[in-house]
Formats: C-alpha cells, structure tokens, sequence
C-alpha cells in the first residue's frame, strides 16, 4: 500500500494543439489556490509500420514530441511555474493517461473532437476509462481569447464576459 500523496496531482494531456494549451491554464488556475502539482505529459509512439523507422531511428518521434511540449509549456506560461512539471512518455496518449491518472487527483484533456457535441477520441477514452475526474477543456473559439477557454472551463459559460 503507497502513502498518500500530501498534495493534490493534477496531470494535463498536451498535444500542442490549442486545446491542450488551454487545459494548462485551467490546471494553472486550479492549482494554485489547491497547493497542486502539475504533470504536463505529452505522448509519443512509432507510428504503424515501423520497420522502415526502425533503420531510420524512432528518436526523432521523442524528440518532436518533446518539442511540442515545450512550446505548449512557453505557450502557457511564458516561465514555467515552479509547481508545473513536464514528462515525456512513450506509448498511445489514451491508455497513457489512463494508467497516470491512477495516481492523480484530477486528470485535464483537451477537445479535439469534430462538431460542437463530439468529444475527440482520447479525451473520450479518458473520460470513459480513467481512475480519477476528468476535465475536458475547450480551445478558445477567437483569436486572442486565451483566457476565454479558462473562463469557459471553469465556469461553464461560453460568454466571453465571464
């Protein structure tokens, strides 16, 4: 049996796109008041068919994942919070998260769904199968409303007033 972890964990599936660059500034946002900790983890994996990756190297899969990880993070935050830490795992972003989320206490996905009801297929995975809440988070609908997918996450109003 593992002692329970003293401060909340909240992990944040980042993929770059601006979804995911808005889940962070809402785990940003819950974090702080909370004393939380949180894990930005961005997923990579050899694509199928990968004997001809095999003679080419599968490095620079990991390296343009972690990448995109580190622009989300800038993104995000300009300076990296003290309290944000990034982790760059290999494996498919659905069953990753899944697994992580058994020791988190609060699991953040982008949307990346088609159409305004349709959920993408991790953060429907994540939804459907992780061990802990889970927050889906919207990307902003305008240009320069980055706080805008914030505000709509925490509050659940789309209105840009809010």
């Amino acid at each position: 049996m593992t002692a329970p972890e003293t401060y909340p964990r909240i992990i944040v599936g980042v993929d770059g796109s601006d979804a995911s660059i808005a889940a962070l500034r809402v785990a940003r946002a819950m974090a702080e008041p909370l004393s939380a900790t949180v894990e930005a983890w961005a997923c990579w994996d050899v694509p199928a068919g990968y004997g001809v990756y095999l003679a080419v190297g599968i490095e620079g899969f990991k390296y343009a994942a972690h990448q995109v990880l580190q622009q989300a993070l800038e993104e995000a935050f300009g300076e990296l919070p003290a309290f944000v830490h990034a982790r760059l795992v290999r494996g498919k972003p659905g069953p990753v998260l899944i697994d992580a989320s058994r020791n988190a206490s609060l699991l953040i996905v982008g949307r990346r769904g088609h159409g305004s009801f349709v959920l993408g297929s991790v953060s429907s995975t994540c939804v459907s199968h992780a061990h802990c809440p889970v927050l889906v988070v919207h990307a902003p609908e305008a240009e320069g409303a980055g706080d805008t997918g914030q505000a709509s996450a925490l509050t659940g109003s789309h209105d840009p007033a809010a």
